[in-house]
């Protein structure tokens, strides 16, 4: 990207102190005006706050001190000060003092360099080290992190003051309707960090603009990203058993700044050029008329239970942002991930807000996926509410308006709100639709009313709460588990590099791995494998509803059997693009069905399916008996040119008969996942036929012209 884009002039360096004013309490942040800028902070318990500016990134202690004075620089509770000479690109943190008793949930300390929870950029130096407190051993399960008096400021990051200035060059939000939607989930720095990907800029926004010519050539339309706010890769202590080497938070889902772009994935620009890295990939990915979906963490944060370290939230008022426990010492874990954020509290919803809001007026980001959302409808003490003020807020918000969100409407203390999270706004990921459609491929028997259910919309989920099929986000594949190679190719899951003896991770895959565990060298294997790729595939591609397909499961991507791959920045996880030229078939079936959707609106009608839309068929020809724990389904899409889907997942081939063609009109095959598609216009013509053998374990979908 264009390094003249950077809008990072040095801050103002002065000898004495700066010339301050008391400012306003709002915004919330930093904000550059008047030849200086406007910070201000909440903090309710707060007994004193000092505001910390650094001119070095090797500098421990600070240039300037500023300590704020309650009488001017408190209003309410917010404490704000404006400062002379502070440009774009000023270091900064905070210091706030306060009451510290944990038995209470209070844990101010004087000791913590604070970061800005409205921070739009962190530095990446020096190097995150926060899970260590000098003078402990934190191996022992005793150790709390807060009662440290120990000074943190050399193992914490900095807050970086970032300006406005970036040239959008009229590039606008694509607008992509629901119906028209194609997500593709990825990872920024796993799409292109292996040599493989050819990219100048591997493992950056960069690279994920030079993808944008293979993300038109197959189809997609948006772009979902794994968290891209800044998180620490290395808050993990475990080692590899396997090779003994450091395990990471690669997925990133443990946020510390819910404003900042991480630094790592902005390449090697200059410190807090990420926000101008992030919005030129926008821009371009915009200019390609391909939406951007940030998957976003607003559960839990960073700081982790009660013996973790204090980073932000926890320092400024933790009685306020996380849920306590009756023992106010310890914190509600709905998230499974030591804390859970008090998303229904007034001031943290309002937070929530007003970093959505930024990520669309200020990063013209088109949706969001709220990773563990059920959280967000639980009350202080952790019960799901009937109608969560913050879910409705981000609803009715008129910034958020036309901003896609989808939810995973469950979270890891028990909540599954699939079909019945509140508000008609949000769509959600079906977990169901994963699993039954699985099972069906499977070869379980009994499953052909539930396919029915799964490629019509899910309706027996979404239609009781007045949500039409877009409120269904389909997927068979997601980061969180087997890639769609290891579906079909492992029985079991194989996490023993995540250094947990294979205990995390679901055992819940339906995977089936046809004979052998890994990877075959026999054809036959082989080729029952390609056949249920192109069966998931199509199967994905011809539902009502919203496909979210898993980057690289278009070439085969394997993650060897690891089906929790959270901790592995390897080549566990990333795309290795020789598998695209290995595997182009797959590739080429991906496209086309997803061409195909596109050429065939009734496919993505924002509707249900009436009985005048579409009737069943059995193998015979008749009325599919619904009773029958048969493995072989057939639908009649009626429409302008109607369509014949046929699924088979039994044991040995069988002859399906086929229903009348319409008047005037011939079936032609388009897809035959045991024998491939054909282009539009190009469909092999079934003239005279009146039956259609069906491979074992396959599906075809005839078209009526």
């Amino acid at each position: 990207m264009k390094k003249d884009q950077h809008d990072r002039p040095s801050p103002v360096r002065r000898p004495g102190p700066l010339r301050t004013y008391p400012g306003y309490p709002l915004p919330l942040g930093v904000h550059l005006h008047d030849d200086g800028a406007q910070f201000a902070l909440f903090s309710r318990g707060a007994r004193a706050v000092s505001l910390l500016l650094f001119e070095d990134l090797r500098d421990a202690l600070p240039s300037q001190t500023i300590t704020l004075d309650p009488m001017y620089h408190r209003t309410g509770d917010i404490w704000h000060i404006w400062v002379e000479g502070i440009g774009a690109g000023q270091l900064y943190a905070y210091r706030v003092d306060g009451p510290y008793n944990p038995r209470e949930g209070e844990r101010f300390s004087k000791h913590k360099l604070l970061l800005d929870p409205y921070a739009t950029a962190l530095s990446s130096r020096p190097q995150w080290d926060f899970h260590k407190a000098k003078g402990f051993d934190t191996t022992s399960p005793l150790v709390d992190l807060s009662l440290s008096i120990q000074d943190n400021a050399d193992s914490v990051p900095r807050c970086i003051v970032t300006g406005n200035r970036f040239d959008w060059e009229e590039s606008t939000p694509p607008k992509t309707s629901w119906s028209e939607t194609v997500i593709y989930e990825t990872h920024v720095l796993g799409l292109t960090i292996h040599p493989s990907s050819g990219a100048k800029a591997p493992g950056t926004f960069g690279g994920v603009v030079e993808k944008i010519p293979y993300f038109k050539e197959l189809g997609i339309t948006a772009v979902e990203l794994l968290p891209i706010q800044e998180f620490n890769e290395h808050e993990s202590e475990k080692l590899n058993p396997l090779t003994c080497e450091p395990l990471t938070n690669y997925w990133g889902y443990s946020t510390v700044a819910f404003f900042a772009p991480k630094s790592a994935y902005a390449g090697d620009v200059p410190e807090g050029s990420q926000v101008q890295e992030f919005k030129g990939m926008v821009k371009e990915l915009h200019k390609a008329g391909i939406e951007i979906i940030l998957d976003i963490v607003f559960n839990h944060s960073a700081e982790g239970n009660e013996l973790g370290p204090t980073l932000s939230f926890r320092g400024l008022d933790n009685t306020i942002y996380y849920m306590l426990e009756k023992d106010r010492r310890c914190y509600r874990n709905y998230s499974g991930c030591g804390n859970t954020i008090n998303c229904n509290h007034p001031v943290v919803r309002q937070f929530i807000i007003d970093c959505l809001t930024y990520w669309v007026v200020k990063m013209h980001v088109d949706g969001f996926r709220f990773d563990l959302a059920s959280v967000m409808g639980r009350d202080e003490d952790g019960a799901i509410m009937r109608n969560p003020p913050l879910l409705a807020e981000i609803s009715e918000n008129p910034i958020l308006r036309e901003t896609k969100l989808i939810a995973e409407a469950w979270d890891a203390a028990g909540a599954y709100q699939v079909g019945s999270f509140p508000g008609h706004r949000w769509s959600e990921w079906n977990g169901r639709y994963r699993d039954d459609i699985r099972m069906f491929w499977r070869g379980d028997p009994g499953m052909a009313g539930t396919l029915a259910s799964r490629i019509s919309g899910s309706a027996d989920i979404y239609q009781k709460a007045g949500k039409e099929p877009v409120n269904s986000i389909n997927f068979v594949t997601c980061h969180d588990g087997f890639t769609l190679n290891d579906l079909v190719s492992y029985n079991e899951k194989h996490n023993e590099a995540n250094g947990e003896g294979n205990r995390d991770g679901t055992d819940w895959n339906c995977s089936y791995n046809h004979g052998v565990e890994g990877p075959s060298d026999d054809p036959g294997i082989e080729a029952i494998r390609v056949r249920q790729i192109k069966n998931f595939i199509a199967t994905l591609f011809i539902s009502r509803g919203v496909p979210l397909f898993l980057g690289g499961d278009e070439f085969r991507r394997t993650q060897r059997g690891n089906n929790n791959a959270f901790c592995q920045d390897n080549e566990v996880s990333w795309h290795n693009w020789d598998l695209l030229r290995k595997n182009r078939e797959i590739f080429t079936f991906a496209r086309e069905m997803i061409a195909f959707r596109k050429r065939n609106e009734v496919l993505r009608e924002v509707k249900f399916y009436t009985d005048k839309d579409i009737a069943w068929y059995g193998p015979d020809g008749g009325p599919q008996d619904w009773a029958y724990e048969g493995r072989s389904l057939g639908a009649m899409i009626r429409g302008k040119d109607p369509l014949y889907l046929m699924f088979h997942a039994g044991f040995a081939d069988k002859e399906f008969v086929l229903p009348p063609a319409p008047v005037g009109k011939t079936w032609r095959c388009a897809v035959d996942t045991s024998r491939g598609v054909w282009p539009a216009g190009r469909e092999e013509s079934l003239r005279h036929r009146d039956s259609f053998t069906m491979k074992l374990r396959s599906m075809a979908i005839l078209i009526a012209r």
